[in-house]
């Protein structure tokens, strides 16, 4: 046996998915303005169709041990 052979070639290359799911990052924005070293971020997804504007959520930031508004950046 020399290995599979094929009728066709096999397609190893995926097309890049189309939709309104984008990955986004929080930033924490307490954490930027209390001026101590280190960054709170989080990256998820948010739907582009039913949140066009900015994220804003409270989340955990592990520095100064409690939850702060993190907002969305580029």
């Amino acid at each position: 046996m020399r290995g599979i052979r094929y009728l066709c070639r096999p397609i190893l290359e995926t097309m890049a998915k189309k939709g309104n799911r984008v990955q986004v990052i929080l930033e924490c924005t307490e954490h930027k303005e209390s001026g101590m070293p280190g960054t709170s971020r989080y990256v998820t997804t948010k739907n582009r169709k039913n949140t066009p504007d900015r994220m804003e959520i409270k989340k955990f930031n592990p520095v100064l041990r409690r939850y702060t508004m993190h907002k969305e950046i580029k």
